[in-house]
């Protein structure tokens, strides 16, 4: 049951996996297109198309794509909508891409709080674990649809200072009590319908991390699934709980030091997963090579795709990122905005997809770089603008 008087719902959940498991929270929130709001003006400063990094021609047409794959949902924007409709016919070499965004799009250099260029990249991947459609020996960790039961309330709907807040719970009743935490569905059970089963709890906690992935079945086939919904209650990292607990130092949380606790500690792994009380419920998604659809409701491109914080850079908005990779090595490409995240908050921040599988896990996990973001923006637009300035990052 929904009691809202919009519709809403989410698409994509995949989030920083380093700030997430040491200590940021969040989700993503999926959304249509919005024009620009206000905006403390100072974020954007305009400089001169020399100013960007160069690219190779190869990163220039794949970031290209990779933002034109979204114009169909942005057709009707107030912003991108002109501009996506004379992308259409832009041919695919480097020479004619680079004319079009030079007589279209302005560059803007996103400046954080303190008018600093610098910011925080980091990565996240759709996971691939191995599992089963019904519960074996092995196969014995539920992956949990939506249950009917489930209560939202979008608080927005009466309340407008209270944009974005939604209450989860159940009826008993006439009175909305808080949803089962993490802790009590992991030893109890849900009375939702299991999608998929998988075969370790700790695959489980990274899935709902990450909010979408694929489940590898006997046969060769993989199941995708994505974020349904949640239980209401704020995320807490299971990293945090690691290093309050002195089991880790907060510089070695990773996927991996986490792991690795887990498979040496199984007696302690309920209590580890019981001190994040969210709970992320799945929906199955259709079988397909493309990537996972993001909050623009757009397959992501591995590489080229990014989740930013939209109160800053409006979802669909092309970018161009200098940063590197976490060994060393750099990276100068235009990307796609085309995700958001309750962790990416911040003028200059963005959270790189990397793709499906272990090495892009690898990856992911290991990206926390520093960075730099330019903005191209619709010539003559207005610049987006918020009420206040973001939280940084």
């Amino acid at each position: 049951m929904n009691l809202t008087f919009k519709p809403w719902n989410r698409l994509a959940w995949a989030l920083p996996i380093i700030a997430l498991l040491a200590g940021c929270d969040g989700g993503k929130d999926a959304n249509q297109p919005q024009a620009p709001k206000p905006h403390a003006i100072a974020t954007y400063v305009s400089a001169p198309w020399e100013a960007l990094p160069s690219v190779s021609d190869s990163d220039l047409l794949a970031g290209f794509e990779s933002w034109r794959s979204a114009c169909q949902r942005l057709k009707a924007d107030p912003v991108w909508g002109a501009t996506c409709a004379a992308a259409v016919s832009v041919p695919g070499n480097a020479e004619a891409v680079r004319g079009f965004l030079k007589e279209r799009l302005d560059v803007f250099g996103l400046r954080s709080a303190d008018n600093t260029p610098n910011g925080l990249i980091t990565g996240y991947y759709e996971p691939v674990y191995p599992g089963s459609l019904t519960e074996t020996a092995t196969a014995h960790v539920p992956v949990y649809g939506v249950p009917d039961d489930l209560i939202i309330v979008n608080l927005e709907s009466i309340y407008p200072e209270l944009k974005g807040k939604r209450l989860r719970g159940r009826l008993e009743g006439r009175v909305l009590k808080p949803y089962d935490d993490a802790g009590t569905l992991n030893s109890q059970g849900s009375t939702a319908k299991p999608i998929a089963w998988l075969t370790n709890p700790m695959d489980l906690q990274f899935l709902q991390i990450q909010g979408s992935g694929r489940i590898q079945l006997a046969g060769g086939r993989q199941l995708r699934v994505g974020y349904g919904d949640q239980n209401g209650y704020p995320y807490r990292p299971i990293g945090r709980w690691l290093v309050e607990q002195g089991e880790l130092k907060k510089d070695d949380v990773t996927m991996g030091a986490i792991s690795a606790w887990a498979k040496a500690h199984p007696q302690r792994i309920p209590e580890l997963l019981a001190s994040n009380p969210s709970y992320v419920f799945f929906s199955a998604r259709p079988d397909s090579n493309e990537g996972p659809r993001g909050s623009l409701n757009v397959p992501l491109t591995a590489g080229y795709s990014v989740a930013v914080d939209r109160k800053v850079i409006p979802l669909g908005s092309l970018l161009w990122l200098s940063t590197t990779k976490p060994d060393g090595s750099p990276i100068s490409r235009p990307v796609a905005a085309q995700d958001t995240g309750g962790a990416i908050t911040g003028e200059v921040r963005a959270d790189l997809f990397w793709g499906t599988g272990d090495a892009a896990g690898e990856l992911a996990g290991n990206m926390k770089q520093q960075g730099q973001i330019w903005m191209l923006w619709p010539k003559g637009a207005a610049l987006p603008q918020v009420p206040d300035a973001p939280a940084g990052t």
